[in-house]
């Protein structure tokens, strides 16, 4: 018998070809059967429709019909213009025909006129006798021509309403229909016609085809459902679970394109070596790990890596989101929990991947909520199933979150999730490998140095690195390019950190002079403050949210800040409000951004770095919580009044020192500034190497000129000071 673990998914039987398991649903010849009997109840509908066009019908009895149109007097049949005999019933048109009365009159005089044969009995009882001539009566005189012409008029304008012919249906008795006395009074009617063929199947299929059509329904809608019970779409399928079985052939994601995360990579290689051969580790008494909890900043690959795992495995692999247990009836997401492992445990050895596993593994019994809502029996519900009675060791978990920190810590514990494997942003080697898989699927130019693109790209994630290649192709196909060049990889890398440019938007004169001497004064304090990132480009072109930014360029990754660092970073950011207060002696709201986030670094070099003196290495920040995520709703400040009064003071010094040695630069460098700040006005852009070759010639256009189209006439890569990417510090002139 052959092994059905080696049998493909999509070819066992009850999945389909995109791997979902389908429940059987029965012969499908049973849906054109319903949909021919509705459309033979429609056609017959019709037909009986348009054949009782023009009469009113009603059926009688036969002997009602003996009673109320047999004459004996005169031995025959009265008030039936004609008759169809069948051979077992009688349609028979009456003479007397019935008004067609609108529903609603408007005055009864007028219903009057429209129906005059329809006068009570006793109104034309009422009617006076006509008047006999009498020798006194005088005569009347006559009417003109067009007096008697009048009524003649307005009985032509009369409408009546137009008549609908009486019918009755007869149902003969049997007992009458071999009769010939029967027969003979019929022939009594003026036209009398036999139908020798019988109206019976019409007659059959009317009375029996609605009946079979209902019960199909019934069938369909109530009694199939009912069946199946959690099948897709059933009354009872909000208890089931819905993960996506993905097999090896359905995705096309190997371990060779994810690149950056190679020590996860070999953590799960160790999981799926023990899928593929467990009794190599079970010699020596190894046990498989229940569960493994991916970690890391949004967009470093969580959810690839697991698309790997099921493109290399070659067990069943269930996907499935945390949210989909989260419902609003308490139960439901447990008993989809349940449902989700029975399936598991029904093919094992298998993996379930839980993506964003904090929607329903939260920390219980604080925060919002109680210990019943549903978030919290859903969370036990898989803490049994991952460590319980039931256990199977051949079924393993693989999460992935970007907040361990509000996660249960009976979730975390060794048992449930035995591994938590950390995937960090990309360092230089693991950038450029990233940008290498994904430079697979564009066309690059020979010419294009991906070296100095992963040198510029600090802390970019995996997803930010996949975007740039994509911007990089859509500006170069908007440009008309064959292929994708260094300086659209620049602009893709600019538009994907700050935004895109928007040229379109105009500004007053004003403010593209005081947006000019605000970022020349950053850029002046970042070329000359030695602790700081290296400038690489300078623009008033706004982008994003910003009018303007100052782009620094980081020599390597950093892990670890200085306090020298984070104090160059803070008389950089105050370069542009002081630009601003000496040049127009005045101050304006674009420095908000700026003020903002120099005061968090210096709080934090306080609260948290224990970077004062006064206050030594203490911390005293307390631990951030949220209320939605876990957190408690009180927390107490760890530290007294003098203390907090003593943090604002030291806040305050380091913000004052950075702000007077900031003004110092700027003083000592006016010249530079207001040349760096009117390149810009009639620029906009300027690079690194263009701002150096500026301050060093005194001269603007003819330096421009130059650099630029030396820049275009070179293709061989420029040095990595001047052309790597900037990917440190922005300051938006909001």
């Amino acid at each position: 018998m052959a092994d059905e673990s080696k049998i493909p998914e999509s070819e066992k039987p009850g999945v389909s070809p995109n791997g979902r398991r389908e429940i059987p649903r029965g012969p499908r010849g049973l849906r054109p059967i319903l949909l021919v009997s509705i459309l033979m109840a429609m056609v017959l509908f019709v037909f009986n429709y348009v054949s009782n066009a023009g009469r009113i019908v009603r059926s009688i009895s036969y002997q009602e019909f003996r009673s109320s149109y047999w004459d004996h007097s005169a031995g025959k049949y009265k008030g039936i213009a004609r008759a169809e005999v069948y051979e077992s019933e009688l349609i028979a048109d009456l003479t007397d025909e019935l008004p067609i009365v609108e529903p609603f009159p408007a005055k009864k005089e007028d219903a009057a006129k429209q129906s005059p044969e329809a006068k009570p009995a006793d109104e034309k009882k009422t009617e006076e006798p006509p008047k006999t001539e009498s020798s006194d009566a005088k005569p009347e005189p006559e009417k003109s021509e067009a007096a008697k012409s009048e009524p003649a008029k307005e009985k032509a304008k009369t409408v009546l309403p137009v008549a609908r012919k009486q019918s009755v249906r007869v149902s003969i008795p049997t007992s009458v229909i071999g009769d010939r006395i029967f027969f003979d009074q019929l022939a009594t009617i003026p036209e009398l016609r036999y139908v020798p063929t019988s109206g019976l199947w019409p007659m059959l299929l009317l009375q029996i085809l609605p009946i079979i059509v209902l019960g199909v329904l019934f069938y369909f809608l109530l009694i199939r459902p009912l069946r199946g019970q959690g099948g897709p779409g059933g009354v009872l399928s909000f208890g089931r679970s819905r993960p996506r079985l993905i097999s090896k052939e359905m995705t096309k994601v190997r371990f060779d394109d994810v690149a950056g995360a190679e020590e996860a990579k070999e953590e799960v290689a160790e999981v799926i070596e023990f899928l593929k051969n467990p009794e190599k580790f079970q010699h020596i008494g190894g046990r498989i790990p229940r569960g493994l909890l991916f970690v890391g900043p949004p967009g470093t690959g969580k959810t690839l890596l697991a698309k790997a795992i099921a493109g290399e495995a070659d067990v069943p692999f269930y996907s499935i989101s945390g949210s989909d247990f989260v419902e609003m009836f308490v139960g439901v997401g447990a008993s989809r929990v349940r449902d989700l492992f029975r399936q598991a445990k029904e093919n094992t050895p298998c993996i379930i991947f839980l993506d964003e596993v904090d929607a329903v593994g939260r920390r219980r019994g604080s925060g919002m909520g109680g210990g019943h809502d549903e978030r919290e029996q859903t969370l036990n519900a898989i803490l049994v199933e991952m460590d319980g009675f039931d256990t199977n060791d051949q079924v393993i978990v693989i999460a992935a979150t970007n907040r361990p920190d509000v996660l249960d810590p009976a979730l975390l514990r060794p048992g449930r999730f035995d591994r938590e494997i950390v995937i960090n942003l990309p360092d230089l080697k693991g950038r450029m490998e990233i940008l290498r898989v994904h430079a697979r699927s564009v066309k690059m130019s020979p010419d294009v140095d991906l070296e100095r693109v992963a040198r510029g790209t600090p802390m970019f994630s995996g997803a930010e690195l996949a975007s740039l290649i994509n911007e990089a192709a859509i500006h170069a196909t908007m440009a008309g390019k064959k292929w994708i060049e260094q300086e659209d990889l620049e602009e893709a890398r600019d538009k994907v950190r700050f935004g895109r440019e928007k040229r379109s938007q105009i500004m007053d004169e004003h403010d593209r002079k005081v947006t000019a001497y605000h970022e020349a004064g950053h850029a002046i304090i970042t070329r000359l403050c030695p602790d700081v990132e290296p400038l690489h480009k300078v623009t008033i072109i706004p982008r994003g949210m910003a009018l303007g930014a100052t782009m620094m360029l980081p020599e390597k990754d950093r892990y670890t800040m200085t306090r020298r660092h984070l104090l160059g970073e803070i008389q950089v950011l105050f370069g542009g409000r002081i630009a601003e207060q000496i040049f127009f002696d005045d101050i304006s709201t674009g420095a908000s951004n700026d003020i903002e986030r120099a005061t968090d670094i210096a709080r934090r070099m306080v609260c948290d770095f224990g970077m004062s003196d006064a206050l030594g290495p203490i911390r005293y920040t307390s631990k951030e919580q949220h209320l939605y995520l876990g957190g408690e709703m009180h927390s107490p400040r760890e530290f007294s009044e003098a203390t907090a009064e003593q943090i604002d003071i030291a806040v305050r010094k380091i913000i004052d020192e950075c702000y007077a040695e900031a003004e110092q630069i700027v003083r000592n460098n006016t010249e530079d500034l207001v040349l760096l700040a009117e390149a810009l006005l009639k620029h906009e852009t300027l690079s690194a190497e263009e701002v150096t070759k500026i301050f060093s010639a005194r001269s603007v256009d003819a330096v421009i000129k130059a650099v630029r189209n030396g820049r275009h006439s070179s293709k061989t890569p420029a040095g990595p000071e001047n052309s790597a990417p900037a990917a440190g510090a922005v300051d938006p002139a909001v």
